[in-house]
Formats: C-alpha cells, structure tokens, sequence
C-alpha cells in the first residue's frame, strides 16, 4: 500500500512542490523563491504544518470544511461506499443509492421548493451548468432570445470559463478571454467602498435598481437570469445593506426574471441558517451549492432547482452532464457530513451562540487605527484597512500592499486569515469554540499591530488623493 507522508524534510519537499505543482491564483516563480507552506495534517480549527507549528485557520479550509476537520466518520463513509460502490455514473437511465439519498435530504433541508438537483463536482462546475441549464428553460419556454444573465462586478461564481464569466473579477477576465457573450454586469453593493455619502439604505436600493436599469437597456426579452452570492464572499465578504436583496427579489419577480442565489460560500450553516437564502428573504429559482455540502472532505457541488424549472427542464433532453455527476463516494460523504450538521445542532448552535459572541469580538477590532470598518455575517467576517478612518480612504499605494503585509503577519503569528484587497477576511469553521474565537481575536490583533507598524514604517501609511 502506498502511504502519502511528510517523509522528507520541508525544503525538500518544497523544491518538489516549485518543481512539479502548479498551483491556483499564484505566480509560480514567487512562490518558487519564498517556498509554499507544507501542511501535514489538522484537526477541529487547527492545521499542523510539516515544521510543528500549530495553526488556527480561520478560513475553514476554502471557506468549507463547516464541519471542522479529523471527523473520521465521513472517513469512514467514504471507505464503506468504496467497498460497495466505488464509482458509477447517472448517464444512460440509471441512478444509485447515494445519489438519491443525498437528493432527498437536500430536499428536506432547503427552502422554498427547491426540490431537484443537479449533481457536479464543484460550485464552478454548478455555475457552469446553471449558464446552459436557464438558457435550455428559456428556449423550452419557447423564448430562445433570453440568454443574458446579469451579475455584478467583484463576484465571484468559479474560475471555469463559464462561471468566471458569470463572476465579474476584472483580474480572472483580463486572461483567457473572458467573458463569454451574453453576461452582463452590475455594480456590487459595496457601501463602504463605493456608497459615498449615501445612507446603506439609500445605496443598497441605488445599487438593486441598477438590474431593473439593465433590463431596461438590454431588454426584458433577452434576458435570462441574474446570479448573486447573498455575501459576496471571495469579493471580501461584502454584507449587502438591508434594502438591497428585498428590491432584488422585487424586480426579478416583476420582469420574471430567474434568480440564482450562489451560495456555495453562503450555504449550510455560513451565516447562521442553513442557508443565507433564508437569512436575507431570497427566493431563489435556482441555488448553486458546494463547499460546505461534504465540509471539503470530498468534492461535490450541485444546482438545486425548484419545482417549475425542474418541470420545464424534464419536457427535454438536457444534453449537459459530468463523469463525476452524484459521486456515490462523494454522496455517502456529503450525507454524512449532513447527518452530523443536523444531528449535533452545529449549524444551530453556531446562530445561537458563536456567531454573536464572534460578531462581539469581531467588530472590536473596529477601533484598530488601521481599520475602517469591521463586518460580519453569521461566521464569516471583514475588516477593512484604511490609512485614514473619518474618510474611508483607500491607501496611495498598489491596491492589497497593505493587506498583503497583513495577512503574512497572520501567518506568522500561526493565524490563517486571508486578504482580498485591503480587506482581511475569515470564514471559520462552523464549530469553532469561544476559547478559540478569543485566541483568533488575539492573534489577529497581534496581527494588526505589526501590520500597522511595518505599514507606517514602510511610509504606506498615506491616503490616495
């Protein structure tokens, strides 16, 4: 048997990695110079790395493993569906159990009538499908010229060609030639770094009326859907003001426009509800889910459809689909994961009791000299760097100089939290405890400090004019 173990000492494996390992969203040769983290193994909040070092990570993994790490019982799911039924497909009229048992809970546990699903194997995979999935509806519904769906800038919806078109990240679109035709996009309801002198309220409503201002120029009869996270999260966890999802919600309704909440960030417990769908009023036609269906422990995404689509979608032949559709590996593993969210009260307790007490701690760190304005919803949380509080001034130099120096001054201090910008975002797991909010609190203040004092003794600390 082949035993994958940190056997090597961690230059080594570093060279091996810069040698072989092309990762994501990295340029290579940096990261060839500076040598990549090596982690070995974790367990609840904590990562251990190949050098001992203890490390609390504050983002879950990749915004995903909700459930905490080292819960060996969806280990052992995986191991037991592999014994039965390692892999087989849902091509061809044909199904298996895992599948329909991982369906029938999803169906159970999310709002509305969003009882279908349409199985991939990552949320960008999902966001893929749902391009051609409202396009098909459409053209079922004998309207083939609404294939618009409009988006907002700073999304983020994958990073395949589809859903990187659907995001609206100018730094994904400026390579490979994107977007693909046909996706429009809005501004993000983004008060602090854009609402000026409006009230949140007045901005949020400002913001939501410019879809109603798209449809009105590209054509009530051309377009399809609109996609939106609830939390914009890989934006910078981005909490939209109140008045923004209720007048989205509004003018979908009013232009019978699909609306797709992504909420592969969002969903299963992020922010304190199953479902953020739920938090914020949004009654969506499609939902893209993810991440924190298996807690990262296996991959699996899914569109989760209502009943009408569905019931249009099923008059056809939808001609889309992947080798790796319903996964019963990853099923059983995404099942299990559930049965412990439901069954321990995690994603409960977590609305009750830890996402206030970090809420707390959180917007603390308000008073920072070098923070304008601490955010959070449910556990998932922002801080933006600022040179200059009263203004909201964004800082003279390159945008994310400063939130670079910060996020290496987490990791040093053994604190995973990650910057987008200027803005330092977290995303815990959802079973992280008050002892070890206080230790992430205190780390990220440490954190802070040293920001500061680099940033100002770097001469950053000036305001763009």
């Amino acid at each position: 048997m082949t035993l994958i173990t940190n056997h090597m000492p961690t230059a080594e494996l570093q060279a091996l990695d810069a040698a072989h390992h092309m990762h994501p969203f990295t340029h290579g040769h940096d990261l060839e110079r500076k040598g990549a983290r090596v982690i070995t193994r974790a367990s609840g909040v904590t990562l251990t790395d190949s050098e001992g070092n203890e490390i609390l990570d504050a983002m879950a993994g990749l915004w995903c493993v909700n459930i905490g790490y080292g819960r060996h019982e969806l280990a052992e799911a995986a191991a037991r569906q592999m014994r039965e039924l390692p892999y087989y497909n849902t091509f061809f009229q044909t199904t298996h159990v895992p599948a329909i048992a991982l369906a029938d809970k999803l169906a159970e546990l999310t709002p509305y009538d969003l009882n279908h699903v349409f199985y991939a194997g990552s949320g960008s995979e999902a966001n893929d499908t749902n391009i051609r999935l409202v396009r098909t509806y459409w053209e079922q519904k004998g309207k083939p010229s609404k294939k618009v769906i409009i988006s907002r800038k700073n999304a983020y919806h994958g990073s395949s060609v589809g859903s990187a078109s659907l995001g609206g990240m100018s730094a994904m679109h400026a390579q490979g030639g994107l977007p693909i035709p046909d996706v429009h996009h809005i501004n993000q309801p983004h008060w602090y770094a854009e609402g000026g002198d409006m009230t949140p309220e007045e901005f949020g409503l400002a913001r939501a009326r410019e879809l109603e201002e798209a449809i009105h120029q590209i054509g009530e009869d051309r377009v399809a859907a609109f996609i939106g996270e609830p939390v914009q999260g890989a934006g910078g966890v981005i909490v939209p003001p109140s008045t923004y999802w209720p007048e989205i919600q509004r003018i979908c309704d009013k232009y019978e426009i699909l609306l797709i909440a992504d909420e592969v960030i969002c969903g299963f417990g992020r922010t304190g509800q199953w479902f953020a769908s739920e938090s914020y009023g949004i009654r969506p036609h499609i939902m893209t889910i993810a991440k924190g269906l298996s807690s990262g422990y296996a991959p699996i995404g899914g569109s989760l459809v209502c009943d009408e689509v569905a019931e249009v979608m099923n008059e056809c032949d939808f001609a889309h689909g992947y080798t790796y559709s319903g996964h019963p590996v990853s099923c059983a593993v995404a099942l299990e994961n559930l049965r412990i969210l439901q069954e321990e009260g995690i994603v409960e307790r977590a609305g009750r009791e830890t996402a206030p007490y970090l809420k707390e701690k959180w917007e603390t760190l308000a008073d920072h000299p070098l923070v304008g304005e601490a955010k959070i919803a449910g556990l998932m949380g922002s801080i933006a760097l600022t040179p200059h509080k009263a203004s909201r001034a964004k800082f003279a130099a390159e945008a994310g100089t400063a939130g670079f120096i910060c996020r290496e001054e987490c990791f040093a201090n053994n604190l995973v939290m990650r910057h987008v910008g200027d803005r330092m975002v977290i995303s815990p797991p959802l079973i992280i405890s008050k002892p070890e909010i206080d230790t992430l609190i205190e780390r990220a203040g440490i954190a802070l400090d040293n920001a500061y004092k680099r940033i100002k003794d770097e001469g950053l600390l000036v305001a763009a004019s």
